[in-house]
């Protein structure tokens, strides 16, 4: 537990330096087809669909290389 307790801190230092110095980068980050954003009057309402199952892939690959 304490090693994925580091490499999960590690992993947001990094997105945070990424978005700090190259926010151009993830730009394309909650923008993808299938990504619901309703604006009205009086509110607002953004639903990732898309961008959450591309980033719960990636993340699966990553854990299934890293456990073998």
């Amino acid at each position: 537990m304490p090693r994925w307790l580091i490499i999960a801190g590690l992993s947001l230092v990094v997105l945070g330096v990424i978005l700090q110095f190259a926010p151009g980068l993830l730009g394309w980050f909650g923008r993808l087809p299938g990504d619901i954003n309703v604006d009205t009057e009086r509110s607002r309402v953004f639903v990732p669909i898309t961008s959450m199952v591309l980033i719960s892939v990636i993340l699966t690959l990553l854990i299934n290389l890293f456990q073998r």
